[in-house]
């Protein structure tokens, strides 16, 4: 009795694995949407140029670019900086005043 338990088991879960191959192989597209990018600005900064050798050769490094080097170095700081996150927390609401001040300031002109 014990046996024929198993063996349903086995065959319901085989019958399950198969169901959801089915299914994901009727919803998968040959081609996927690339992943959205988010919006992007430029900024120019001066630096010394040994660190501007060191970014190009670390962007290589990981098969990248400076861009996507600086960008993730900065988030990373930003996630870790437990000082500039409380500073931030108390700085916020200056922000967005001075972010809605330029937002009217730009549709009047």
């Amino acid at each position: 009795m014990a046996a024929q338990g198993k063996g349903i088991r086995n065959f319901v879960r085989q019958h399950v694995r198969q169901t959801v191959r089915e299914e994901q192989k009727e919803s998968m597209a040959i081609i996927k949407a690339p992943p959205k990018q988010p919006k992007s600005v430029t900024i120019q900064a001066r630096v010394e140029e040994s660190v501007k050798t060191q970014l190009d050769q670390y962007a290589k490094f990981i098969d990248s670019t400076p861009s996507y080097v600086i960008t993730e170095a900065l988030r990373v700081l930003f996630k870790r900086d437990d000082e500039f996150k409380a500073w931030l927390g108390q700085h916020a609401s200056d922000q967005n005043q001075e972010q809605i001040q330029g937002e009217a300031r730009t549709k009047i002109a």
